[in-house]
């Protein structure tokens, strides 16, 4: 398979699955955010808002930073063809919602490669954390719209 614009880079010429070749590269500083929402039963919503958003095991927003924040730092444990990176900087936000919760994990790192999947995984691992953290309440917590919200660094940004 020919490398080129919009050829996946994680495939060979034969197209079998690779690491992509990064050593061409410049290190540059490299960011990227994520965002995923978790909706609630309207009861159990109201009942988390009145508990200040604490369950039988803790501070959900707590555990769910600390969770997501730890799942960036092993994704390439997690993605087979991620490289390792040495991230500077993970921050995780957790918005409160008409009956849902949004976070957004930000990444930031000095590479030669960006850090999208980093940020992708901090929000999904901080988001199923929620579940966890509240199935007790009800299993009608849906996870939806884990998304890219922006990357820079790198050939080309992206801005949702």
């Amino acid at each position: 398979m020919k490398k080129g614009k919009n050829i996946l880079s994680h495939l060979n010429n034969a197209g079998d699955p690779q690491m992509a070749d990064v050593s061409e590269k410049i290190i540059t500083t490299r960011t990227a955010t994520a965002q995923a929402t978790v909706q609630f039963p309207s009861a159990v919503f109201k009942q988390l808002q009145k508990n200040n958003f604490l369950s039988a095991k803790g501070s959900i927003f707590h555990t769910a930073i600390i969770a997501g924040t730890m799942a960036a730092k092993r994704t390439p444990e997690l993605i087979p063809l991620c490289h390792p990176l040495a991230l500077s900087q993970v921050t995780i936000d957790i918005e409160i919602g008409e009956g849902l919760l949004l976070i957004n994990a930000t990444i930031k790192c000095e590479a030669k490669t960006g850090v999208e999947m980093e940020a992708l995984t901090a929000a999904s691992i901080a988001a199923l954390t929620l579940y966890d953290m509240c199935k007790a309440l009800s299993h009608d917590i849906i996870i939806t719209q884990t998304k890219l919200i922006a990357k820079k660094g790198g050939k080309s940004d992206f801005k949702r």
